[in-house]
């Protein structure tokens, strides 16, 4: 894979510095020297001390990835949003985790997108997950396709130049809602239990923020938006102020439902494309266990 820049600076300086500043790291530039990826300045192959020049041509060669051997293959299709040479992006179903794990190698998104990169023959065929969602939240996943689109989005999520917004559907004491609000309560482990997390003094900062869409004397549906990305942070937050989500027994969600998992959904995904600069905005529908209670709020 090429990646070609022009430098136009008037003052001369190192092609590291300036690789730099184009988002590759240390790591990416001793894969590119030490695993057969090269640095050309105007054609010519040149290491990372060389001085450049205003309207020097400076071309890297990426090496391709080949695939971790140890990620299984799962031949399940997968429901593609988008794709491109750089990203992919899915809509994950529930019941389906994100990565494998010591005890569950396979049947994961990583080893669906696995197949589906080596179905296509594609070069680069390491999985590189971006946005992961728990096992039974369904909605959009955000791949890289190669290692340098996976620094680069790193970079948008690290500075919050993403959004992740998701719909729930929530029971309990949902009267108590208000139509927007933020929720700021602090998230740490509750040592009763391996997974479980808890509205803890003793634990990080969370962000949620939300609004109101529809409501019966039941249940609810709202729209959120992640500011922090804790584990578990819409469903203990929720759970923490009555209003945990429809089918998670975890939380305290009501369980006599058709429902049998947490219902949540990662409806839409805004970021910035890590190549062409353009603003990228996806939407996933509800799935069918989510829209069927929405339709019985909607007419109750």
């Amino acid at each position: 894979m090429e990646f070609i820049y022009e430098y136009q600076k008037e003052h001369p300086q190192q092609v590291k510095a300036f690789l730099k500043e184009q988002g590759i790291s240390k790591g990416l530039l001793a894969k590119i020297k030490f695993q057969g990826g090269k640095i050309f300045v105007n054609d010519v192959i040149h290491n990372v001390l060389y001085q450049l020049q205003a309207g020097d041509q400076v071309r890297i060669v990426i090496p391709d990835e080949g695939e971790h051997e140890t990620v299984l293959l799962d031949e399940t299709p997968i429901d593609i949003v988008f794709e491109d040479e750089h990203i992919l992006v899915v809509n994950k179903p529930a019941g389906v985790s994100s990565i494998p794990a010591q005890y569950h190698p396979n049947q994961t998104m990583a080893n669906r997108v696995k197949a589906h990169y080596k179905r296509q023959g594609y070069v680069n065929q390491v999985v590189h997950v971006v946005t992961r969602l728990d096992r039974d939240t369904s909605g959009l996943m955000l791949f890289a396709k190669h290692g340098f689109a996976h620094a680069k989005l790193d970079v948008q999520l690290r500075e919050k130049n993403f959004i992740k917004k998701y719909q729930a559907l929530l029971s309990g004491d949902v009267s108590s809602l208000q139509a927007h609000a933020q929720i700021e309560l602090p998230i740490g482990r509750d040592y009763t239990s391996l997974i479980k997390r808890m509205v803890s003094d003793a634990g990080q900062y969370a962000h949620t923020e939300y609004w109101l869409e529809k409501r019966n004397d039941d249940f609810a549906l709202v729209d959120i938006q992640l500011h922090t990305g804790r584990t578990h942070q819409i469903r203990v937050h929720f759970s923490a102020i009555g209003c945990p989500l429809i089918g998670d027994d975890m939380y305290d969600g009501t369980m006599n439902l058709p429902l049998t998992r947490q219902a949540l959904h990662c409806y839409e995904l805004h970021f910035t494309h890590p190549f062409t600069g353009e603003a990228l905005h996806f939407h996933c529908p509800l799935p069918t266990d989510m829209a069927e209670i929405k339709q019985t709020i909607e007419t109750r």
